[in-house]
C-alpha cells in the first residue's frame, strides 16, 4: 500500500518530461514562485545596470554626433593623454579636415556635493554649434568664465553674472546652455587657457577633435575615414587618430561603467544560482522514492539527468521571464526619476533581452548540474528503499 500511495500518475500521456516537470514545479509552488523570484532579481538587476552603461555609452556617442566630430587625435589613454597645443595647426592643414578643436577635460569638485566634467575650449571651437544657449553669452578666451550646462546650472541654483568656484579661482557665470548629450548638459565649459591653467597643462591639450570634409563622390564613408586617419597619423607619429564611435564606446568611462554593471549583475547571478541549486537538491532527496521507481520502470541514467536538468532549466526560464519585467520595472523608475530621467529610456532591446534570458537559462543548468549527477547516479534499489 505504501507503494501504491508514493508511486506517481503513470499514465500514457503523462511519461513525458515536460509533464512532469510541470507537476513537480506544482507541487511545490511557494518554493517555485521563490526560486523563479530570486533568478529574476538576479535577471533583472542585469538588464538594469547593462541597460544604463548601454545608455552611458550613448550618451558618449551623442556628444560627438551632435558636434560632427569624426575623429579623435589623442596619445596615451582617455584619462591620461596630451598632445602639444601645435600639433592642432599640423592637423588643419592636412586635405582631409575641415576644422579641428583642442580640448581638454577633467573631472573637478565644484562643491562638496558636487563634482563635474569640465571642458576646455577655444572660443571658436566647432563644439558650439551643438549647444544651444538658453540665457547669456558665450565666454572670451582669456577670461575667467564658464558656461554651464542647464543640467548642472539646476543643481548648482546658479545663472549667468554668478560667480563659480573652481580649485579656488572665482569664474564668472556668462551663459547657461543646453546640449544633446546628458554628460554635457552637465558640465562646465570654460576657456582652453583658463582651464589649461587650472590642470598644470599649459601648452598642452587632452585631444584633438576632428570634423572632416565630405567624402568625394564614389568614395566610401569607411575608406575615407580610414584615409583620414592613416594621414594624421602619419603627419603626427606617435599619436592615434581614434573615429568618434570607438572613442565614445572604448574608453575608461564607459569600460568601468560596464565592469560595475556586469560585476554587480555576476554576483547577484550567482546569489539565484546557488537557489536554484538549493531548490533542485531538496527537489531531488525528497523524490527519491519517486526517482527508484522510474529506474525500476526501464528509464536510464541519462533520462533522469535530462529530467531534473530540464526542471532546472525551467525555473531558470521562468526567472529570466520575471527579470525581464523586474529590470523593466527598475528602468520605468530610473526614468521618472528627475536625476537620473536623462540618462533612461524604459526601452529594452531585444538583444538584451536575448542575453537576460540565455543568462538566466545557462544559470538554470549551471545550478542543476550537480543535482541531476546526483539523481542519476542514484541506485534503483536503494532509492526505493527510501523513507
Amino acid at each position: 500500500m505504501r507503494m501504491e500511495k508514493d508511486r506517481p500518475d503513470f499514465k500514457a500521456n503523462s511519461l513525458s518530461s515536460t509533464g512532469f516537470v510541470l507537476k513537480n514545479l506544482r507541487r511545490r509552488r511557494l518554493r517555485t514562485v521563490l526560486t523563479m523570484s530570486g533568478i529574476g532579481m538576479a535577471v533583472g538587476a542585469f538588464v538594469g545596470l547593462v541597460g544604463f552603461s548601454s545608455a552611458f555609452q550613448q550618451q558618449w556617442m551623442r556628444i560627438y554626433s551632435s558636434s560632427g566630430t569624426d575623429i579623435s587625435v589623442i596619445q596615451g589613454t582617455f584619462l591620461n593623454t596630451t598632445l602639444n597645443y601645435s600639433a592642432a595647426a599640423t592637423v588643419l592643414k592636412l586635405p582631409f579636415v575641415e576644422q579641428v578643436s583642442p580640448t581638454i577635460y577633467n573631472l573637478m569638485d565644484l562643491t562638496p556635493d558636487v563634482n563635474a566634467l569640465v571642458y576646455g575650449w577655444d572660443a571658436n571651437a566647432y563644439e558650439f554649434d551643438s549647444l544651444q544657449i538658453l540665457t547669456g553669452q558665450r565666454f572670451h578666451d582669456g577670461e575667467r568664465q564658464v558656461m554651464l550646462g542647464d543640467l548642472l546650472a539646476q543643481d548648482l541654483n546658479k545663472k549667468p553674472g554668478d560667480t563659480l568656484d573652481i580649485q579656488g579661482t572665482q569664474f564668472k557665470v556668462t551663459a547657461i546652455y543646453h546640449a544633446a548629450s546628458t554628460l554635457q548638459a552637465a558640465a562646465v565649459i570654460m576657456p582652453l587657457d583658463q582651464l589649461q591653467q587650472l590642470s598644470g597643462m599649459e601648452g598642452k591639450v587632452s585631444t584633438i577633435d576632428v570634423r572632416l570634409r565630405s567624402a568625394p563622390a564614389g568614395e566610401s564613408a569607411e575608406s575615407y575615414l580610414k584615409r583620414a586617419q592613416a594621414a594624421i597619423q602619419s603627419a603626427l607619429p606617435g599619436v592615434r587618430a581614434v573615429p568618434a564611435a570607438e572613442r565614445a564606446s572604448n574608453n575608461q568611462f564607459v569600460r568601468l561603467a560596464q565592469a560595475s554593471a556586469w560585476g554587480t549583475s555576476f554576483l547577484a547571478l550567482l546569489i539565484g544560482i546557488l537557489g536554484i541549486a538549493n531548490t533542485m537538491a531538496m527537489s531531488v532527496f525528497e523524490r527519491t522514492r519517486e526517482i527508484g521507481i522510474l529506474r525500476a520502470l526501464g528509464w536510464r541514467r541519462w533520462q533522469v539527468l535530462a529530467h531534473i536538468e530540464f526542471e532546472a532549466l525551467a525555473l531558470g526560464l521562468g526567472g529570466g521571464f520575471l527579470g525581464i519585467v523586474f529590470g523593466w520595472c527598475a528602468l520605468r523608475v530610473l526614468a521618472a526619476l528627475p536625476q537620473t530621467a536623462s540618462f533612461f529610456a524604459a526601452t529594452l532591446h531585444w538583444p538584451l533581452l536575448a542575453k537576460a534570458v540565455g543568462i538566466a537559462m545557462l544559470a538554470g543548468l549551471i545550478a542543476g548540474a550537480l543535482p541531476a549527477w546526483r539523481a542519476g547516479n542514484l541506485s534503483p534499489v536503494d532509492a526505493l528503499r527510501h523513507d
